[in-house]
């Protein structure tokens, strides 16, 4: 009777772990859902988002920021109000905006991400000699931002990177940008 309350106890242990394994989450980004973001930019300031589609997700809480880097130009102004434009970039950010998804979002697997936004600002002003002025008696205004670095960084669970993805060009992103991952 022992023999047959162990055959059965290792045939119930067996069938649990290949259950489990049979389970196991293998993510990736469906047919035509890498992660595109999008720029849309405001005065000083821009803001991206993004949007993936993904599938072979666990049952666990999943966590996707974005990080958002990039410069700004001024234009230098006078104390009599004369502006001439400015010479330097100057760097603004990462902006950072984490997006927190509950495991009940999760149906089957899938998951249609679209994040929040990260929002890149610049200073509307800044010093003569940050913004490439003549002299310091001006100061820079007007800043037209660019955006040049885009990450997004999906976690399944929050603090297991699934998917480490990402977008760079000095000159600047814009519009609608796919990401590498």
């Amino acid at each position: 009777m022992k023999r047959v309350i162990i055959l059965l106890a290792s045939f119930f242990l067996l069938f649990v772990t290949a259950a489990s394994t049979a389970q196991a989450a293998s993510p990736h980004f469906k047919r035509n859902g890498e992660p595109v973001c999008t720029i849309t930019a405001t005065g000083s300031s821009t803001s991206t988002s993004c949007r993936t589609v993904l599938a072979g997700l666990g049952n666990e809480d999943l966590l996707a920021t974005v990080s958002v880097s990039g410069f700004a130009v001024y234009q230098c102004q006078n104390n009599g109000g004369n502006t001439a434009p400015g010479q330097n970039k100057v760097l603004v950010g990462p902006a950072v905006a984490p997006t927190f998804i509950d495991s009940s979002a999760i149906k089957n697997g899938n998951l249609t991400l679209v994040t929040s936004p990260a929002v890149l600002s610049a200073p509307e002003t800044v010093t003569g000699a940050e913004a490439g002025c003549p002299n310091p008696n001006w100061t820079g205004v007007n800043p037209t931002l660019t955006v040049t670095d885009i990450s997004l960084v999906i976690e399944q669970p929050p603090g297991t990177e699934i998917f480490n993805c990402s977008a760079s060009n000095p000159a600047g992103l814009s519009g609608s940008v796919l990401l590498t991952c």
